[in-house]
C-alpha cells in the first residue's frame, strides 16, 4: 500500500480529482497552491524515507 501511495498514478489521479472540485468551485488558484503542497510534502517525504532507510543500515 505504502508504494501505491507514493506512486505517480496515485499523484495524477489526486491532481486530477482536485482539478475537477477547482473547476466547478472556480477556485483554480487554490488548486495550484494545493499541488505545489503535495508535491513539496511527497519530496520531503521521500528524502526522509531515504535517511531512515540508510540509518537502518547502520551496523
Amino acid at each position: 500500500m505504502e508504494k501505491f501511495l507514493n506512486s505517480t498514478i496515485w499523484n495524477t489521479f489526486i491532481l486530477i480529482v482536485m482539478g475537477i472540485i477547482a473547476f466547478f468551485t472556480k477556485e483554480i488558484v487554490t488548486f495550484f497552491m494545493l499541488g505545489f503542497i503535495i508535491i513539496i510534502l511527497s519530496n520531503i517525504y521521500n528524502v526522509l524515507k531515504k535517511i531512515s532507510d540508510k540509518i537502518d543500515k547502520l551496523p
